[in-house]
């Protein structure tokens, strides 16, 4: 019997419109059964097979989708959505734009009530302020405009979790937007300074033609001026290309022409060196390790510690400082930091090196200490190797930058100050003790009234021998102490023999000085219990602020931290820690 429904003789149906056949006859897709006698087989199958592995794009009927009308949404719900993708890379980009503002009114806040620009102010008017808030903020851009474009980089990120907060996809877009924003910073800049060279020209010159001239000049024959135009040639060209009809258009155009960011980066460097609008007050340039600088005094300490004393131009420090000291004669690049021992009342500045690296070892050779030979009859202060006036050589160069303030120098702001110095590491309490010392004697110049009333120094050490150099300044600073303002307290870890503790026990009866230190402070023996320590604070000084000093290993400091935490109370007594860091 001849089959009806088979459509080709490729159709191997009985005739019967069951299982898979009926389904497809019955799909609501299908205005009718007659669908499938009506066309080819060839389109049958086809559109068949479209709705099979197609679903998505099926035609979306009355009898196969069920409408239902959205919610309404509130805010947190909108919120929620809008964070999905859109939210994260614009809080982003607000948050840049942001920045610009912020470093933009306190900048110009700055500039235009510093006094120490008051005279270019005078001068030059609105537009000094302007011309240096314009500079500020492009020193902003500067940072962000290589960073979206190091394409290694930013790839590492992308796999970390800053990739669920920083839309790094979109590193192009930023690189763009700050580009436009160097061109617009960089416009209200030169039209400020504009002004500026046109006010200083009809300031400094009679006639007409010698204004001209001194406009001229300001502008292409100061370093400031002919450095600032070239940046601009440099920028112009590369905006130029870069707009987007061109860049597609001839891309190497664009490519070749983007590398004058070199041009532009070097002139960057050099525009602000020469300092052409001065501050009423030195120092007027901020490349402070070129000032000129002598080396006072070389001191060879016992325990392979060095002292400079070094003479600079210009320089005002404060307690707790630092400075970063390097040695052209032993190499150029290397510059390490150093804890500043000298007072800001004294006419120098010193610090106090362990000589235990390269570096040092060659520094100390070069200043002619030579620590290999012992010389006992060695006085207690130290070995004077040179000093100003008994040169027996032509002593280095050496190059100063700073000083820079650390943790230590907020020691002011307290009433009471734990200070606390292991090894070594007692070197940053030297100056802030010696400040002390001239403040307890009136021998200060010094106005501002400070709140702290009692110090309590710590000493955690090994060898007390290790630091020879500090026992003098302790010994000045307990016997200048009459009103028992610093409590110093050593303690000696070193493990000591049986004839050692003999010895100390017999010196000890009946002494007032310590067997040790020769202080009148005794010495503890083993490590500090902080946590009777701190508890003995709390007691000693309620409801008051804490100041905690740390310099020396790890270690410690975190346990000095904890403590800190630990035994602060936000209605009562309250530690505040810092730690030296380099």
């Amino acid at each position: 019997m001849a089959n009806t429904y088979r459509s080709s003789g490729l159709d191997f149906s009985d005739g019967k419109l069951v299982g898979p056949i009926a389904t497809i006859a019955q799909h609501p897709d299908l205005a009718n059964n007659k669908t499938l006698t009506s066309q080819p087989s060839h389109l049958q199958r086809n559109k068949t097979e479209r709705r099979r592995l197609q679903g998505l794009q099926r035609t979306l009927t009355n009898t196969s989708v069920t409408r239902v009308a959205p919610e309404e949404r509130g805010w947190r719900q909108k919120l929620d959505v809008w964070m999905i993708n859109e939210g994260g890379k614009q809080l982003f980009f607000g948050t840049w734009i942001f920045l610009h503002l912020l470093v933009a009114v306190f900048g110009f806040m700055h500039y235009q009530l510093k006094d120490n620009a008051e005279t270019a102010r005078g001068l030059f008017g609105i537009t000094f302020p302007i011309a240096r808030t314009a500079a500020l903020v492009l020193h902003v851009d500067v940072i962000f405009i290589l960073l979206p474009v190091c394409r290694n980089f930013v790839s590492m990120l992308r796999r970390t979790p800053l990739n669920d907060i920083i839309p790094f996809d979109k590193n192009i877009t930023l690189h763009k937007a700050t580009g436009w924003s160097i061109v617009v910073g960089s416009a209200v800049h030169t039209l400020a300074h504009m002004v500026n060279f046109t006010r200083f020209a009809i300031a400094s010159f009679q006639t007409t033609g010698d204004r001209i001239k001194g406009f001229l000049a300001a502008n292409f024959l100061t370093g400031p001026g002919a450095t600032g135009w070239i940046m601009w040639v440099a920028l112009g060209i590369m905006v130029f290309f870069a707009m987007e009809k061109r860049r597609r258009a001839h891309f190497e155009r664009f490519w070749y022409s983007h590398h004058l960011f070199i041009v532009f980066f070097i002139n960057w460097q050099l525009h602000g060196m020469f300092c052409m609008i001065q501050p009423d007050r030195p120092p007027f340039l901020e490349i402070r390790s070129r000032h000129r600088t002598h080396i006072h005094k070389v001191i060879q300490h016992p325990s392979n510690v060095m002292e400079l004393q070094i003479k600079k131009e210009k320089t005002t420090t404060r307690a707790g400082e630092y400075i970063f000291l390097s040695c052209p004669e032993i190499s150029y690049f290397q510059w390490h930091p150093f804890t500043l021992t000298s007072a800001p009342e004294e006419d120098f500045i010193s610090v106090h090196i362990r000589v235990c690296g390269d570096f040092t070892r060659a520094l100390a050779k070069s200043l002619g200490c030579d620590f290999e030979k012992k010389d006992k009859n060695a006085p207690a202060g130290g070995k004077v190797i040179e000093a100003t006036g008994n040169l027996q050589k032509p002593l280095p160069r050496v190059m100063v930058d700073g000083p820079f303030g650390s943790a230590s120098e907020d020691f002011l702001k307290y009433e009471t100050v734990m200070l606390v110095g292991a090894g070594i590491g007692v070197t940053p309490f030297a100056s802030i003790l010696k400040h002390i010392w001239y403040r307890m004697n009136n021998l200060t110049n010094a106005t501002k009234p400070t709140r702290l009333s009692k110090v309590y120094f710590t000493w955690v050490i090994k060898d007390f021998g290790a630091a020879e150099w500090f026992h003098s300044l302790l010994h000045a600073i307990e016997e200048e102490d009459t009103q028992n303002r610093i409590e110093i307290n050593i303690y000696l870890t070193a493990k000591l023999k049986e004839d050692e503790v003999n010895n100390i026990i017999v010196q000890d009866v009946g002494a007032e000085k310590d067997a040790i230190t020769s202080l009148r402070a005794p010495t503890h023996f083993g490590r500090p219990n902080w946590n009777r320590v701190f508890s003995t604070l709390v007691d000693k000084h309620p409801d008051t602020d804490i100041g905690v000093f740390f310099c020396g290993p790890s270690v410690l400091s975190k346990e000095l931290h904890r403590m800190s935490n630990k035994y602060s109370q936000p209605k009562g007594t309250r530690f505040f820690y810092g730690k030296e860091n380099f």
